[in-house]
C-alpha cells in the first residue's frame, strides 16, 4: 500500500493506495502555518480513522502546487513512515508527452489528473479539475498534452462578488430552484452554480470544435460534485482521479526493469 498526497492552493489530498484500488480519499486544509508534527498527527489520525497501520505502508509519493510546503510535508511523511517520499517534478518518470511552449511551467496536478485520464479513460479527453482554480487540460487523440485554460475557481469567484459588493451576503454552494431567480440568495446561487455550469459547456463545445472531435470529458476535485449535476453535456466525475494518477507514477518510477 501507499500513500498519495496532493497539495493544492486550499486543500491537501490524501488517499492510500492498494494496487489499483483507492482505500480513502480525505481532503485536509492546506496551512502553511503548520509544523512537521503537526501534520504527522494529522496523517495519523486518518490512518487510524481508516484502520490503516504504519507498517501497511510501503512507499509514498507527492503532487504539489505550493512549493513552500513541499520540504515540511515530506519531511512530516519521512518522520512517520521512515520511508523517503517521490515528489512529482522534474526527473520523475510520467510518461507524458507535453507539448507545451514550456513543459516545465504546467503544474504537477495536471499532469497527474492527465496520467490518471489516460489510462482509465483513453484519448482524447478533456480533464476538468475544479478546486482554488478551475483548470481544464486537453489530450489529443496522439495521447499528447497540449494544453488547457486557467479559470477562476467556483469559491473564488463567490468570495470575489461577495467581499466587492455590499449587499451582497454570503451563500452556500446550491443549486437553486429555477434559473430565473425571485429573490437576491437565489440569484446568486443560479449565477454562480448553473453560470459555472454553463461555462463548461460552452469550453467543452469550443475544445471540440477546435480539436475536431467529441472528446470524453472527466471531472474532478472538491467542487466538481457541485456544478458537473448541472452541466449538458456528459462529463464522468472521478474523486480519485489525483490519487490513481499518483499511484501510477510511483509504479512507474519503482517498477523494477
Amino acid at each position: 500500500m501507499i500513500l498519495a498526497i496532493d497539495i493544492g492552493n486550499t486543500n491537501i489530498v490524501i488517499g492510500c493506495i492498494e494496487g489499483e484500488k483507492v482505500r480513502f480519499v480525505e481532503r485536509v486544509s492546506t496551512d502553511l502555518s503548520k509544523t512537521e508534527l503537526e501534520y504527522v498527527v494529522e496523517f495519523k489520525t486518518l490512518f487510524d480513522l481508516y484502520h490503516i497501520g504504519i507498517e501497511d505502508i510501503k512507499g509514498s509519493i507527492i503532487s504539489s502546487v505550493v512549493p513552500p510546503l513541499n520540504n515540511i510535508v515530506r519531511s512530516a511523511m519521512e518522520k512517520m513512515l521512515h520511508i523517503r517520499p517521490l515528489l512529482v517534478g522534474p526527473g520523475l518518470k510520467t510518461g507524458l508527452n507535453i507539448l507545451m511552449d514550456n513543459p516545465g511551467q504546467v503544474g504537477a496536478d495536471l499532469i497527474v489528473n492527465a496520467v490518471a485520464g489516460l489510462q482509465y479513460y483513453g484519448a482524447p479527453l478533456i480533464i476538468i479539475d475544479m478546486g482554488t482554480a478551475t483548470t481544464i487540460s486537453v489530450v489529443d487523440e496522439k495521447k499528447n498534452y497540449v494544453g488547457g485554460m486557467i479559470i477562476p475557481g467556483v469559491k473564488v469567484s463567490l468570495e470575489s462578488l461577495v467581499n466587492r459588493t455590499s449587499q451582497l451576503p454570503k451563500i452556500s454552494l446550491e443549486a437553486p430552484k429555477k434559473i430565473i431567480g425571485k429573490n437576491t440568495i437565489e440569484c446568486m446561487k443560479s449565477g454562480i452554480v448553473i453560470g459555472q455550469a454553463a461555462q463548461m459547456d460552452g469550453m467543452i463545445e469550443r475544445i471540440w470544435e477546435e480539436i475536431g472531435s467529441q472528446a470524453t470529458v472527466v471531472a474532478t476535485g472538491g467542487l466538481a460534485g457541485c456544478i458537473v449535476p448541472h452541466c449538458r453535456n456528459k462529463i464522468i466525475c472521478d474523486n480519485e482521479l489525483t490519487l490513481k494518477g499518483l499511484g501510477i507514477i510511483y509504479q512507474k518510477n519503482t517498477e523494477q526493469n
